[in-house]
Parts: structure tokens; sequence; C-alpha cells
């Protein structure tokens, strides 16, 4: 049975799991019915950070296009286009055996690609969530349901893995910011073009 969590709530993934390895962030969301005259394409992102809350180097920013980080650790599945259908949307796997010494958080964000010119903002996206579950057993570890309405904002972190002492925890976040995922790149420290 998975954890249901709200925000600001904090799990351990491993104290309750032992042995757990590898996990799949699944994230997921609908578009409601306002019609802005285009698509929405959102994006699932990691962004692998040490101890300064930054990345240490741009490879350590995982998204569509750079699926797979450099360690094998942290794999982004690929770009879901539409959104369309049920349950995960874009899913991001992570061997949590196999990640750097120096990357103590893995921030999870979501994106909607050329917001400001699709005049688009997560107020217009609905049942958005983000949900882990055990990538050997299929078991669903945890899920979190975003239900504030963020009506401005373009980006939103949904949460974060992070390490404490020996085991891998998660919070869920559920902080939107304007600007998109230039202004999360600026605030973690990946250079954008």
């Amino acid at each position: 049975m998975p954890v249901n969590l709200s925000k600001g709530q904090k799990i351990s993934l491993t104290k309750s799991n032992p042995g757990l390895k590898k996990v799949v962030v699944g994230l997921g969301w609908d578009v409601n019915a306002f019609d802005t005259g285009s698509a929405f394409d959102l994006d699932s992102c990691a962004f692998l950070l040490t101890e300064s809350g930054k990345v240490s180097k741009q490879e350590d920013f995982v998204f569509y296009g750079n699926l797979k980080h450099d360690s094998g650790a942290v794999e982004h599945m690929g770009d879901n286009l539409t959104g369309a259908g049920d349950g995960d949307d874009e899913q991001i796997k992570i061997d949590l055996s196999a990640i750097p010494s120096e990357i103590t958080k893995i921030d999870i964000t979501v994106t909607i690609h050329e917001a400001e010119e699709r005049k688009q903002n997560f107020g217009q996206v609905n049942n958005s969530f983000i949900r882990i579950y055990n990538e050997e057993t299929g078991e669903e570890i945890l899920r979190y349901d975003l239900e504030e309405d963020f009506s401005i904002e373009t980006a939103v972190v949904f949460g974060e893995l992070y390490k404490h002492g020996d085991e891998w925890k998660f919070n869920a976040i559920g902080s939107g910011y304007q600007g998109g995922l230039a202004a999360l790149c600026g605030a973690y420290g990946v250079e954008v073009e």
C-alpha cells in the first residue's frame, strides 16, 4: 500500500524497504479544457545536486536532451509530447546504489515547454502527481498529488530524493516558479543558451 504524501511531508524510501536499489519516478498530469490554441507539452527533469544545492557539472541535469547521467544512475525514459492517456506520462529511473557520492539530492521538476509563447501555466493542468515505485517488484512506495492552483507558474518542483546518513528519503515539495525551465536551470546552476 503506497503512502500518500501531503506538501512538505518527508518519508524514508530505504528504511521501510531494505535492499531497495532501483526505483522509477512516475510523473503524470491531465490538461484541462481551457483552449489556449496550442497543445501542452510538459517536460520532466532531474537535477543531481551537491551539498551546495547546485549541479557540479552540466551533465548533472537529466532531461529530454540528456536522457542518461554519465554514472548510469539516472535515466529519463523519453519525452511525452501530449500527456494523453492514464498513468505515468513520463518516467525517470534511478539506481540509488549507483548515485555518485558527491550527489546528495535529486530534484524532480516539471516544466511547460514554450509556456510563455503558448500562454500556458500550471493552473491549466489538472491531476498532477509524482509517484515512486520499486522497479524490481513494481510495488508503489509513495504518491504525492499536487493540489495547489498554480495560476502563473510555468515550472514546478514536484519533490526531491535526498540522502540522510545511509538512507534515501523523499520530500514532497510542490513549489511553483515563474520563468519555466530557464528559471530552474538558473537556480540549480545549469547554464542555458
